[in-house]
């Protein structure tokens, strides 16, 4: 008799317990509920007690992420935009939060969706595309984190963590032209550069060809200088020379003439016979004797010595 009674008991007691015992977990925030009215609340975690006609509700107090669908929004310039974002959220008052969706999660996310959406429209409305794309968009999210923890934290009993904006585009329809006008503006960004860098080119070709004509131009008037100097010094010495002995000079420069005419074995050259040109030769020929010239001192000498020397056979010039 004792073991039927134990085994009745055993599960019976089993069961009770079962029903009389629920643990909180680091992770959860527990409410304990009696015909759906809240009775207790802010359980340590650990394991608790409680009577089987009472219910316990948990929840995941650790933040959470609402991705939220695509939605277009209008701005200022009435220009219509899909956005993408997402919501980090988690729950700081759990009795606020059962009391207003009931402790359904998939509620309170309905609910997060509309306040978002709502402050997305509004911001955006605001501000221009560019302002929206590039300029504000970090403010936009900040202000929207704000504002909605204002009501929500009240309203719901939990608090938005963050509101992130993961994408923004133009509707298919106008995205097109968008993206062709942004090709013109760029196209036309690189004809000005272009034409700016040729502009810049011709400047620096017509500097470097001015400088180069100044330097070349002071190169030749240098030149001509020391040349003129050369060919005046190169005179005097000839004027020093001619001046001390006349006969020999004149009889340097025929044969210097002699040498220049008859260069090559094939030159014909038709004169006078009794022309001036061969009076060195007819002097020869009719025994005139030559004298013999002085010897040359100072620059005079060493000028003629840097002449080309002249050998003549029977009256006519080597070749």
């Amino acid at each position: 008799m004792k073991k039927v009674v134990a085994l009745v008991l055993v599960p019976i007691l089993l069961i009770v317990g079962y029903l009389c015992i629920f643990t909180v977990q680091e992770t959860e925030v527990a409410l304990m509920l009696r015909f759906k009215k809240i009775i207790g609340t802010d359980f340590q975690p650990g394991l608790h007690f409680k009577s089987p006609i009472h219910n316990v509700m948990k929840f995941d107090k650790r933040i959470q992420t609402l991705d939220a669908d695509a939605e277009p929004f209008l701005t200022s310039e009435k220009k219509n935009l899909i956005v993408d974002s997402f919501i980090k959220w988690r729950i700081i008052d759990a009795s606020t939060f059962y009391k207003a969706v009931s402790g359904i999660p998939q509620k309170a996310k309905q609910r997060l969706r509309e306040i978002i959406a709502d402050g997305l429209r509004s911001e955006f409305g605001k501000r221009t595309i560019k302002e929206v794309v590039s300029g504000d968009r970090a403010e936009i999210m900040d202000i929207i984190t704000a504002d909605a923890n204002k009501g929500v934290q009240k309203l719901l009993g939990i608090e938005i963590v963050d509101v992130r904006i993961k994408q923004i585009e133009l509707p298919k329809e106008v995205r097109t032209s968008v993206y062709q006008r942004m090709e013109a503006e760029r196209e036309r960004d690189a004809k000005k550069l272009r034409s700016q860098g040729k502009a810049e080119a011709v400047r620096i070709r017509a500097a470097a060809d001015r400088e180069s004509i100044e330097m070349i131009s002071k190169a030749e008037r240098d030149a001509e200088k020391i040349r003129g100097e050369g060919d005046a010094t190169a005179a005097d010495i000839y004027a020093v020379a001619y001046s001390q002995n006349p006969e020999f000079y004149a009889l340097y420069r025929s044969l210097n003439a002699y040498k220049k005419t008859f260069s090559h074995r094939s030159d014909i050259l038709l004169i006078q016979p009794d022309s001036d040109f061969f009076n060195y030769f007819k002097r020869l020929n009719g025994s005139t004797p030559i004298s013999i010239p002085a010897p040359i001192s100072g620059g005079a000498e060493q000028a003629l010595e840097k002449q080309p020397e002249i050998a003549t056979t029977e009256g006519e010039p080597e070749q």
